[in-house]
C-alpha cells in the first residue's frame, strides 16, 4: 500500500505537523525525533507561505516522540551484517640516512689491490677505519706471505706521526730499514709545478698495529739487508690471534723462555736477556708469518 500525500495547501501548522507524522510512521522512518528541520522542508513542499516558527517544530517533536512511544515504535527493519572494517595497509616508515644503524660485526679484510698497476694498495675507506686506533692483531695478519700489499722500508730514523688522527704506538720513533705496509700511496702533483712538501706520502701499518705518515724521502721499496720491526706487545693480541702462534713450535719454546726470564714483565726495569728474547720472539713471528711457515685467519680483532 502506497502513501498519498494529501492536499495541504493552506492549512494551519498544526494540520502540517500531524500530516508529517503520519507520512513518517506510516513509511516506518521515525527520524523527525532526530530531524526536526525535515518538518520545515515537507511544509515548504506543501506550500506553507512562511517558515515554521520554532516552538511550532518543538511541538512537532514532542507530539512524534508521543505517538511513537504510543504505538510501540516503529518496527525497525533488519540490518545487513556490518562487513569487516580493513584497516589500510600502514606505509613503511623510511628512515633517515643517519638513523639507519649499520651492520654491527667488523668488516672483512681486504684480500686484493684496490687498483691495478702501480704499488698495491689496500682500500682507502677501510684504512680510515684501521688507522682510526691500533690493530697488532691485523698488522700480523697483513704480514703474512699470501696478504699482496707492498712493504716498505725506512731509509731513516722518523718520528712516529699518523696523519689520519689516530694514535701512534710506544715505540715514538721508527729505526732506519723498519718494515711497514703499505697501506695508502699519495702521488705528487704531475703538473710540473714543484712545491714545497708535494712530494708523494705514504701511510703505512707498523707491525705493532698502528699506522704512520710518511713521504717519499723517508720510505723505499726496497729490501734492506736486513728488516726491522716495531716492538710487538704478545699482551695485546688476541687469543685466537695466540693460539694460533703458540701451535707453531719454535715460537712456543720462544714464548716460555721469554715468559721465565721476564717473569710475566713487559715493562718497567728488565734484564738485557729478557729484552734479547724479546725481540728474537717478535722477529720469529714476523719471520714466520712472512715464510708461510704460519698462517692466521682472519683475526676476530679488526675495523
Amino acid at each position: 500500500m502506497a502513501w498519498v500525500e494529501p492536499d495541504l495547501t493552506g492549512r494551519s501548522a498544526s494540520r502540517l505537523i500531524v500530516a508529517f507524522m503520519q507520512k513518517e510512521l506510516f513509511l516506518q522512518r521515525p527520524l523527525f525525533v532526530r530531524e526536526p528541520h525535515k518538518l520545515n522542508r515537507y511544509a515548504r513542499r506543501a506550500g506553507q507561505p512562511r517558515r515554521l516558527r520554532p516552538f511550532e517544530v518543538a511541538l512537532g517533536a514532542l507530539l512524534a516522540a508521543f505517538l511513537g512511544l504510543a504505538c510501540g515504535g516503529t518496527k525497525p527493519s533488519a540490518e545487513a551484517p556490518l562487513a569487516p572494517v580493513e584497516s589500510a595497509p600502514v606505509a613503511e616508515a623510511e628512515l633517515p640516512p643517519e638513523s639507519v644503524v649499520e651492520a654491527t660485526g667488523p668488516a672483512a679484510i681486504p684480500q686484493a689491490c684496490a687498483k691495478s698497476g702501480g704499488t698495491c694498495t689496500a682500500d682507502s675507506a677501510w684504512v680510515k677505519k684501521l688507522c682510526s686506533a691500533v690493530y697488532p692483531d691485523v698488522a700480523l695478519y697483513l704480514f703474512r706471505k699470501a696478504s699482496p700489499f707492498a712493504h716498505g722500508y725506512l731509509t731513516r730514523k722518523t718520528k712516529a706521526v699518523n696523519a689520519s688522527g689516530g694514535v701512534t704506538s710506544g715505540d715514538e720513533w721508527l729505526a732506519f730499514d723498519e718494515e711497514v705496509i703499505v697501506l695508502i700511496e699519495r702521488k705528487a702533483s704531475s703538473s710540473g709545478i714543484q712545491v714545497s712538501g708535494a712530494d708523494a706520502s705514504y701511510e703505512a701499518l707498523r707491525v705493532d698495529g698502528s699506522c704512520v705518515t710518511l713521504d717519499s724521502t723517508e720510505l723505499t721499496l726496497n729490501l734492506p739487508p736486513k728488516a726491522k720491526y716495531a716492538s710487538l706487545q704478545w699482551r695485546y693480541l688476541g687469543e685466537d690471534v695466540q693460539d694460533v702462534l703458540k701451535a707453531n713450535t719454535k715460537i712456543f719454546d720462544a714464548y716460555v723462555a721469554r715468559k721465565r726470564e721476564c717473569k710475566g714483565a713487559y715493562s718497567g726495569e728488565v734484564s738485557k736477556k729478557c729484552v734479547d728474547l724479546d725481540a728474537k720472539l717478535n722477529a720469529l713471528i714476523v719471520d714466520s708469518l712472512k715464510s708461510g711457515a704460519v698462517d692466521l685467519p682472519e683475526p676476530k680483532k679488526r675495523p
